[in-house]
């Protein structure tokens, strides 16, 4: 039996086992106040007219077991009668004080829906010669809210592509994440220069953040026969090769988050990898490689990723690195886990 059909009928049967109980035993124990546990039990799942329905069975079943042991009129049942009225009248109250809360939750969850499907537009599967596979796992158990950003756009210049994590989650990260994701989305097809975009970004961030927000961030630039990174202390891709290496693309100097104009911001030093056909990069947000099992021990994504290697599409590779980080967890992730597979194919289309 679910546990919504547990929900629904316990308040039922516990007043009829009270009162099967009663009625056997006699009024010696002194079970019939207990009847108030239908209108209680009621009101924290049924609607208003569920919490009353229990309330006057609970009348009814007071009043026959009652008269069954001739016990109408004594104080005892005076008082639970008192007290059944009561707690109905009250449940009744705050069914609907919780109806009225789900549904303004249920309203603020689908806005914030939306609105996260506007920012985190569908990714393509296939950019020229780069095939592509997305992944999106928020922390919120019941919603796909986050703070985790995935873009890529074919440019003049190139495909070029965003992976990022904004500090915090639920709507004040969305919010943040749309000044990134408009702010990029404009200025890669403005700026000729990778670092040209990435100064846009902090440009706009800097006025928009508060003094300790921030957000990590990797750009990267496809060119013929590799691809540019400018890694904002962003956890490092992973470089799979052909030949089946495995290794994180470091950057050369460690950078600076966007939005920390006040410590002294300057663009990260450009970074080239070769990425030829056959290669995959994965880019991932902290929430993969921080995610902990029952020990407390790391998800090991570099050992992990083998995973990803096979002749099947992308997306299917990808899909079981996460189903293998979900069953490492063993439970629901406390943090956005977002991940972005490129592989590149060994024929171009345009």
């Amino acid at each position: 039996m679910s546990a919504e059909a547990v929900l629904r009928w316990a308040p039922y049967v516990a007043m009829v086992a009270v009162t099967g109980i009663y009625v056997v035993f006699g009024p010696i124990i002194g079970l019939l106040p207990v009847l108030i546990l239908g209108p209680t039990l009621a009101c924290g799942y049924g609607r208003v007219r569920r919490t009353l329905f229990a309330g006057l069975l609970a009348f009814v079943l007071a009043v026959l077991s009652a008269g069954y042991a001739g016990r109408i009129g004594t104080v005892p049942f005076d008082v639970t009668i008192i007290a059944l009225v009561a707690v109905t009248v009250v449940g009744m109250y705050i069914a609907r004080l919780r109806l009225e809360r789900e549904r303004e939750l249920a309203d603020v969850r689908e806005i914030a829906e939306t609105v996260q499907r506007v920012l985190l537009r569908p990714i393509p599967r296939r950019v020229r010669d780069l095939s592509i596979a997305v992944s999106y796992t928020s922390a919120f158990t019941t919603a796909r809210i986050g703070g985790d950003l995935l873009e890529v756009l074919a440019t003049p210049y190139g495909v070029r592509m965003l992976v990022g994590d904004v500090q915090g989650k639920g709507l004040e990260a969305v919010e943040k994440a749309a000044w990134v994701l408009g702010a990029f989305r404009e200025a890669v097809f403005d700026e000729r220069r990778l670092g040209g975009v990435s100064a846009r970004l902090e440009s706009t961030l800097s006025r928009q953040l508060g003094e300790e927000e921030f957000v990590t961030a990797v750009l990267a630039e496809v060119r013929p026969t590799g691809i540019v990174l400018l890694n904002h202390g962003h956890p490092p891709p992973l470089l799979l090769t052909g030949d089946g290496e495995v290794k994180p693309i470091e950057p050369p100097e460690e950078g600076l988050a966007l939005g920390l104009t006040s410590l002294g911001w300057a663009p990260p030093r450009p970074q080239y990898v070769r990425f030829a056909p056959g290669d995959q990069i994965l880019f991932y947000t902290d929430g993969v490689i921080e995610a902990r099992d029952r020990n407390g021990e790391f998800y090991p994504l570099a050992e992990r990723a083998g995973l990803l290697r096979g002749d099947e599409q992308p997306q299917a590779a990808l899909d079981r690195l996460k189903d293998d980080l979900l069953a490492h967890v063993g439970g629901p992730l406390l943090d956005d886990a977002a991940m972005l597979l490129l592989r590149r194919r060994a024929h171009p289309h345009h």
